[in-house]
């Protein structure tokens, strides 16, 4: 089953998941707010992803220092969940970032 990892307010979440159940897909959806990653996810996402995994064009991004933004990668989406551009979303092998159309492709086919 695919994990869907975003925030519940965030819309572009909300167009993946509505979109991901029109098509039929099962799909866990896990807020990352109210359940933070653990390091070791992030990790993960980092390795799949490099530094695309944080959301520049983000209020939480432009409200950080230019020391806060030199920061590790991880230590930054730990301590500010807002910062991972979202969803990324998870299927087996298989992993997207944002909801484009390629992230569409691979999950509607």
């Amino acid at each position: 089953m695919a994990t869907l990892y975003g925030i519940k307010a965030c819309d572009t979440c909300r167009k993946a998941i509505k979109e991901l159940e029109a098509s039929g897909k099962s799909f866990e959806f896990r807020d990352i707010r109210a359940d933070p990653l653990a390091p070791e996810e992030i990790r993960e996402f980092v390795e799949a992803f490099g530094d695309a995994l944080i959301n520049r064009r983000s209020t939480t991004w432009r409200g950080l220092s230019e020391d806060e933004r030199k920061g590790d990668v991880v230590a930054l989406i730990t301590a500010f969940p807002t910062l991972m551009k979202r969803p990324v979303i998870t299927d087996g092998a298989t992993r997207t970032l944002g909801w484009d159309a390629a992230s569409k492709a691979k999950h509607l086919g």
